[in-house]
């Protein structure tokens, strides 16, 4: 809706982003000032900023922000479907897909995806979630179920908070562990100083039991293939126990403190529009996923193939 206001003497002086909040119940300052932010204020055909101080005879345009939409909006994404029927979806998630809609990531996402494709999710999760029973990372790849029904969720659901799912992922970690198989048994919770992240840490009201079990597949003098079946799945669940056992998931710019490795003896470096770029996110696949399925009662198993980037960098290391 577009408004227009011309300012009068008890108005002169005033910071835009107040008088506009005044002036309009229905947005806080904070929504005044991102809208004004995005140039949706002007006078005389000049955009304003939310400080610009008014005065007596000034004529203001103001447009409010459009709506945010209730839920993802439908996107013509290709999406790799390992299984389907009328309860459930499997889908192999590429990398650099984030699965939901969230501050940043209104675009491009699992949710969008599959809104576009399919008539019918659940919406147990909530309206931003369609469908969505759990999540992978954004630059985790593999394996994802998806429910079409609200019994279905639920019935997945509780298999995951009762840990029945049997998960399974393949990483390539920096370093050989000294041990070729192990139980890493730390709890996790928020960062206390970073709050993109999480790390181990116990008595915090955040912190939550977490356990992995590792085994190694094959050691490439500095980098190994790892396979991890977590018991447990808290935020970066994985990434923090590698990492806390002095392996982490390679390309893990978070826990690892590298991004990129390239192809000339797998070296870092700082590009990625390195053509010799061999992989630029981290290093882990969610391999497998099996449950029970809602309606049959069978016990049903998911694969989903390396994708191209970590098929290149085992086969190098490999070499």
């Amino acid at each position: 809706m577009q408004y227009h206001f011309i300012i009068d003497d008890a108005s002169t002086g005033l910071r835009l982003d107040v008088f506009l909040a005044t002036q309009l119940e229905s947005l806080s300052r904070s929504q005044v000032r991102l809208a004004v932010n995005n140039g949706l204020a002007t006078s005389d055909g000049q955009t304003l900023k939310p400080s610009s101080r008014l005065h007596s005879g000034q004529q203001i345009s103001f447009a409010t922000p459009p709506p945010l939409p209730t839920g993802p909006l439908g996107e013509d994404i290709e999406l790799d479907i390992l299984f389907e029927d009328e309860h459930l979806v499997v889908v192999n998630k590429p990398p650099g897909m984030v699965v939901h809609p969230s501050t940043g990531h209104w675009d491009g996402t699992l949710a969008s995806a599959l809104v576009y494709r399919f008539r019918q999710l659940s919406d147990s999760g909530g309206s931003h979630r369609p469908g969505i029973i759990h999540r992978l990372d954004r630059d985790t790849s593999g394996c994802i179920v998806v429910a079409k029904t609200n019994p279905a969720h639920a019935n997945v659901a509780s298999q995951f908070a009762d840990r029945t799912v049997k998960k399974a992922y393949l990483a390539v970690v920096t370093g050989n562990p000294d041990r070729d198989r192990d139980f890493i048994n730390k709890p996790i919770g928020r960062h206390p100083r970073r709050r993109e992240q999480m790390a181990i840490r116990s008595g915090h009201t955040t912190s939550r039991e977490a356990i992995s079990f590792y085994e190694v597949l094959e050691r490439y003098g500095p980098f190994s293939l790892v396979r991890i079946t977590p018991k447990t799945g808290r935020t970066h669940q994985i990434r923090v126990h590698l990492a806390h056992i002095g392996h982490p998931v390679a390309c893990d710019s978070i826990y690892g403190g590298t991004a990129t490795l390239d192809a000339m003896g797998l070296g870092v470096v700082k590009e990625a529009a390195s053509t010799n770029v061999v992989i630029d996110r981290q290093a882990l696949h969610a391999e497998s996923l099996a449950f029970t399925h809602p309606t049959t009662g069978e016990t049903v198993t998911f694969r989903a193939p390396l994708p191209e980037d970590m098929q290149r960098l085992i086969a190098i290391l490999g070499q």
